[in-house]
Formats: C-alpha cells, sequence, structure tokens
C-alpha cells in the first residue's frame, strides 16, 4: 500500500515536470523562431551579396557590405538623426519626475491625472503619430491656425529639415511622459519616509532634500528609464516612417532603422540591410554597457 502511493505520486510529479517543461518550451521555440535563427542568418547575409528574399545568385564578400555601409554618408546622418530624437528620452525623464513628484502631494483626483498622463503611452503609435501629423499640418492643422498671423505664410512644419525633428521629439515627449510618470510615482512613495524627517530636523530644506534623499532614492528607476530609454530611441523607425515614407526634407527623417528598412525593402540589399542591423546592434549594446558602467557612480540601491 505505502510503495504504491510513493509510486503514484512519482508518476504525479513526473507529469507535473513534463507539463511544465512542455509550457516553458513555448516562448523557447519562439524566441529560436523569431529571435535566433533570424539573428544567426543576419550574420551570414552580412558577408554575403544578397539581392531579394533569396540566396540564388549570393556570394561571399567578407566585410565589403560593413565598409559600404560605413563609407555612406547617410548612415552617419541616420545616426545623427537617431541621436537627436534620442534628445526626448532625457525630457520624458525630467518631466515625468517633476509631474510624479507634484502628484506626491495633495492633489485631488491624482489618480485621474495619472490615468490622463498614461492614455497617449498605450494608444497605437499609427494613431498618434497621424493625429500629430494634421496638427502641424501646414493648411489644415490646429498649430498654424492658432499662431500663424492673418495675411502671413503659414508654417510648413513638416516639410522644413529644420522643424521635423523638434515636431518629432514634441510628439514624442507628449507620447512617452506618461510611462515615467507611474514608475516615478510607484518610487516615489517607496522612499523611507523617516530619511525626510531626520533631515527636517538636521536643518535640511525642501530642495536638499529632494536631491540628497529622493534622487539617489529613486536613482534604479532613473537608470531603468534611461535604459530602456535609450534602447527605444535607437530603434526609431514608425515615426518618422508614417510622416514621410521619402525621410523627410533633406533625409531628417532618416533613423539607423529607417536606413536599414530602405536597405532591404526599398533597394532589395539584403547584405547591407544585415550589416546595418549589426552595427545598430554593437552601438546599443555599447552604449548599454557604458551606461551600466558608469551607473556604478550614480545609482544607489540602498
Amino acid at each position: 500500500m505505502f510503495i504504491d502511493k510513493v509510486y503514484r505520486k512519482k508518476i504525479k510529479v513526473k507529469r507535473e515536470e513534463v507539463f511544465g517543461f512542455a509550457l516553458s518550451m513555448g516562448p523557447v521555440l519562439g524566441f529560436a523562431l523569431f529571435g535566433l535563427i533570424p539573428m544567426i542568418l543576419a550574420i551570414f547575409m552580412s558577408f554575403m551579396d544578397i539581392y531579394g528574399f533569396t540566396f540564388e545568385g549570393a556570394g561571399f564578400v567578407g566585410f565589403e557590405n560593413y565598409g559600404t555601409v560605413l563609407k555612406d554618408p547617410l548612415f552617419w546622418k541616420s545616426i545623427v538623426n537617431t541621436l537627436y530624437m534620442g534628445v526626448a528620452t532625457f525630457i520624458n525623464i525630467a518631466l515625468a519626475l517633476m509631474v510624479a513628484f507634484l502628484l506626491t502631494k495633495n492633489v485631488r483626483g491624482k489618480k485621474v491625472f495619472r490615468t490622463i498622463y498614461f492614455i497617449p503611452y498605450v494608444c497605437s503609435v499609427v494613431a498618434i503619430t497621424v493625429m500629430w501629423q494634421w496638427i502641424f499640418n501646414t493648411n489644415y492643422g490646429i498649430i498654424n491656425a492658432i499662431f500663424t498671423p492673418e495675411g502671413q505664410e503659414p508654417v510648413n512644419w513638416w516639410g522644413r529639415a529644420d522643424t521635423f525633428i523638434p515636431c518629432l521629439l514634441i510628439m514624442g515627449v507628449w507620447s512617452g511622459t506618461g510611462y515615467g510618470i507611474i514608475l516615478y510615482g510607484a518610487a516615489l512613495t517607496n522612499v523611507n519616509s523617516s530619511l525626510y524627517e531626520a533631515a527636517k530636523v538636521d536643518g535640511a530644506n525642501s530642495f536638499k532634500s529632494f536631491w540628497h534623499i529622493t534622487i539617489p532614492a529613486i536613482s534604479p528607476t532613473t537608470f531603468y528609464l534611461l535604459i530602456t530609454g535609450i534602447i527605444g530611441a535607437l530603434q526609431e523607425f514608425a515615426r518618422p516612417q508614417i510622416i514621410s515614407g521619402s525621410g523627410g526634407p533633406d533625409n531628417v527623417g532618416v533613423t539607423v532603422v529607417f536606413y536599414l528598412y530602405r536597405s532591404a525593402f526599398q533597394y532589395y540589399e539584403m547584405g547591407i540591410a544585415s550589416a546595418t542591423a549589426w552595427l545598430l546592434a554593437i552601438l546599443i549594446v555599447g552604449l548599454t554597457v557604458i551606461n551600466f558602467a558608469m551607473s556604478k557612480l550614480w545609482v544607489s540601491y540602498d
């Protein structure tokens, strides 16, 4: 009787292990099919001369594709454009911290404000981009309707090189700040209140308490937002591509991913596109490693 009970228990445990293993294989297979295998193929393709979406007629060219990309002035301009658009990340962090800090005070309807700020973040990127495209429209946009004096030529916001990216920055700040507000709101509520009381006893004013207590206490959240924001900014593609499929005036809307997309799906140079993808990956890894190394100087986990 006892042996039979132990045997049934072992069978049950094995079934649970098999079932758990089967469930865990779903994400692994998904990553292998849609992540690992394409990544390996991209490595090989970056060293080959491939035109189109098949390997027919492909040949090994070594580092020629990388040289072609690195010698292309448009590629370097795309990096500058991408970094310029990435300024929105730092604005988002600063603005999110300010708003979240204000919402920790005795403000009526704090949950309503948090919801309102967060809604743009969860909305479709396409829908938000189209909305802002019309807001800055030359002839029918509300911005020109409000700020253009009568008789004066309306500003072509999307048609000028000096206003194209600033408009994208405004769009990015408007849609991306809400996420930081939610995270900072949670981080600020977890700051040990006894630290503020001790600082007050020592004669510290509100600014000193905020600078020496609040900022270090929420530094892990700031670091997280900085890392994810930079990685997301380096992968910017949808908004400038929706606004102008041609890359905007003087190619100011061409980001690194946009450059990769045009190489692959407009010029069908898959080797060039693969090389661009790996150069972007190296750039992202490099900046991430630098950020992690620098974080030891200012991020506090105490």
